[in-house]
């Protein structure tokens, strides 16, 4: 079969001429979509800028400012590569770039949903703010000082210099203590005294012994209240409101509580009893261990076998 130039020649020129009026037909599609992709860039920046200003203004964390600005830039990038592709009449790919990301997304998710879950902790802490930078935090099981919140974890330092990272989804979800949210702190110290003592006494010389404590508010009253009868003594616990500063004024005020109220009960005679146990011998109980036991000249035990009882005695 012979090949025919002269019809090639004419085929081609008569694609090559669809393709230019198409091309034609398109250009002003093409024109208007660099446009809007120009103006979107521009609105994004300023859009980032714009949000990085208002955010500096807020109770956010930076990075927390910073992650807020980016995605703010990237969605108005995101809506003005999709109206620019349907004014390039490419709505198809739009649909085939709003599917994969869906599907992207997805095992995205999957994949990384434990960082994800600290990662929307941290945006919850960020928002909340339950505690900031030198608070001293209690979750988890860990006592410490907040140094630095991430958007993934939040560095603790505990009171004997270790450094702990938690995770932001555990300080989200499990209960959280700031024992910096307030300068107003009560320490409580129990103590025991004897049954043969003047209880209003023992009240009076407690709560005069207390107001020597440091830092101690004066407007709070010193609580003395006597709350369960021991095996030895009369159980009561004392109450003193002082002003927090650090962790350290917590361990300064039980301390001086102590040493406070040992002071007052020796010069006032009041006595703190230690635990007394009374040994009974015999089934009938009453008799000593000589009775029971009698010795010889030889230091030998009867053939009987003592029974030795043992019971508490209150002081």
């Amino acid at each position: 079969m012979d090949f025919d130039l002269d019809a090639f020649l004419a085929r081609l020129q008569e694609t090559l001429v669809h393709w230019a009026e198409g091309f034609a037909a398109w250009l002003p599609h093409l024109v208007a979509g660099l446009a809007l992709a120009v103006v979107f860039w521009m609105i994004a920046k300023l859009a980032h800028r714009t949000a990085r200003r208002v955010l500096a203004r807020s109770r956010l964390h930076a990075e927390a400012q910073t992650l807020f600005a980016r995605f703010v830039r990237f969605a108005v990038l995101v809506a003005g590569l999709m109206i620019t592709l349907s004014v390039l009449q490419l709505d198809k790919t739009v649909t085939s770039l709003l599917a994969g990301a869906g599907v992207v997304g997805l095992a995205l998710g999957l994949a990384f949903q434990s960082l994800a879950a600290n990662f929307i902790g941290g945006v919850g802490l960020s928002l909340r703010r339950p505690f900031g930078s030198g608070d001293v935090i209690e979750s988890n099981g860990i006592v410490g000082t907040a140094e630095e919140v991430a958007l993934r974890t939040t560095t603790v330092r505990t009171f004997d210099g270790k450094k702990v990272m938690i995770p932001n989804k555990k300080l989200d979800e499990e209960i959280l203590t700031n024992h910096s949210d307030t300068r107003e702190r009560r320490a409580e110290l129990r103590c025991g005294v004897g049954y043969a003592e003047d209880l209003e006494e023992v009240e009076r010389v407690v709560k005069t012994a207390l107001e020597a404590v440091e830092n101690r508010i004066e407007g709070k009253p010193i609580e003395v209240f006597f709350e369960s009868f021991g095996d030895s003594a009369i159980v009561f616990r004392a109450h003193v409101w002082f002003d927090y500063v650090a962790q350290r004024n917590v361990l300064v005020v039980q301390h001086q509580m102590i040493v406070a109220i040992k002071k007052a009960f020796d010069r006032e005679g009041i006595t703190i009893p230690f635990p007394i146990r009374t040994l009974d011998f015999g089934i009938e109980g009453g008799k000593t261990l000589a009775d029971v036991w009698p010795r010889g000249t030889n230091g030998a035990a009867p053939k009987e076998r003592a029974h030795v009882e043992a019971r508490d005695a209150s002081s």
